[in-house]
Parts: structure tokens; C-alpha cells; sequence
């Protein structure tokens, strides 16, 4: 049989960057159901951190972070980043990755918020969803 597969407008998988995009935007709109304030804030996901990040401190070599927060700015509105390699390489199932991923996000929204994780979600750090 030659020809495709499937219709060009079915895609026949999903490539694991739009994977680990839909578990971001999974755990975001559970977020604003509490916290409706974070429908102003832009949830980002980048491949790696940028080269050249902080320096400092006796292991900073050996860290990567897996997130970030960028307070807001009278240009910008407040930004959450997700980085996608760092958290791929730490999990090894869908589950685990969505799990881990709420964390990440979870921490950076206290952050912003200047918030416990725990007040952001209570279920935060139980290990399970």
C-alpha cells in the first residue's frame, strides 16, 4: 500500500515539545481556577536555560534550573518559564513528568505570588495527582 497513512490534517503523533507543552498548560488551568490572577501572567516553555545564568554558590556548576520567574514590568506582564530538556531528563513517565511539572510550576506561581507552594496548591509535594 503506498500513500499516507493518514489524512495530512491528523497528525499521527504528537511531538514530545507539544507534549510537554499540553502537561504546562494542564497544570496552569488547574492553577486559575484557584488563582484567576494568573491569567494575567505568561506561562512560557524553553528548551534549555539560557547560557551564562547565575554563577554563584559552591555547586552552581552542577545545577540546571528547571524553571524560572520574571516579575512583571510596565512593558512585560509577569512570566513563568518551563524548561522542557531539564525536566525530560529527570522523568522517566508521562505521569511523572506531568507531576513534576505541576511542582515546577507550582513553586515559581508562590514565588511570584509571594506564596508557600503549599498555600499556592495544597496538594503540593504529596506525589501524587
Amino acid at each position: 500500500m503506498r500513500g499516507p497513512v493518514a489524512p495530512p490534517q491528523v497528525p499521527l503523533s504528537t511531538s514530545r515539545a507539544a507534549a510537554f507543552g499540553d502537561l504546562v498548560q494542564d497544570s496552569v488551568e488547574r492553577l486559575e481556577r484557584r488563582w484567576p490572577q494568573l491569567a494575567e501572567v505568561d506561562f512560557l516553555v524553553l528548551d534549555v536555560p539560557p547560557a551564562g545564568g547565575d554563577d554563584s554558590g559552591p555547586y552552581a556548576a552542577e545545577s540546571v534550573p528547571l524553571g524560572g520567574m520574571i516579575a512583571a514590568t510596565s512593558a512585560h506582564p509577569a512570566r513563568i518559564v518551563i524548561y522542557r530538556r531539564p525536566v525530560e531528563i529527570r522523568t522517566k513517565s508521562r505521569d511523572e513528568r506531568a507531576m513534576f511539572v505541576h511542582e515546577i510550576i507550582v513553586e515559581q506561581v508562590a514565588e511570584l505570588l509571594g506564596l508557600s507552594p503549599e498555600s499556592v496548591d495544597p496538594r503540593y509535594g504529596d506525589g501524587q495527582d
